[in-house]
């Protein structure tokens, strides 16, 4: 499993969250690698994604983060930056790791999910 480099231990994913750890009035909680890898691992599960296009992914991710020069990374931008990888490596596993990023509670949200990606798809093709 990899383990986290310096400095991501003192990068902060604002809006994500660390339970009880607040910054004027927003959760907040330190970067953490590990969950965000074994969340793209599932989601790619018997998918043709390989466990090198995720761990280089996340180099380019965390690469991105430390030019940024910002201290904290709203968690919003780390979730989006994932999700888009995943719509272009695998639909299956894009949806698989929507219906948890975003709450799905039934059916519906997998489908109107599923709509979106076939829109954006059809746009692709014009």
């Amino acid at each position: 499993m990899p383990l986290l480099r310096p400095p991501f231990h003192e990068l902060r994913a604002r809006g994500g969250a660390a339970p009880g750890d607040h910054q004027e009035g927003r959760a907040a909680g330190t970067y953490q690698r590990p969950k965000i890898y074994e969340g793209i691992k599932k989601a790619c599960e018997k998918r043709p994604v390989s466990i090198d296009a995720i761990e280089n992914f996340l180099d380019q991710l965390e690469r991105e983060m430390l030019e940024s020069g910002q201290r904290e990374i709203p968690s919003t931008w780390i979730g989006e930056k994932v999700m888009n990888q995943l719509r272009q490596w695998d639909e299956v596993a894009f949806v698989r790791f929507a219906s948890v990023y975003r709450h799905f509670t039934d059916a519906t949200d997998f489908m109107d999910e599923i709509r979106k990606l076939l829109a954006t798809r059809k746009e692709g093709e014009k």
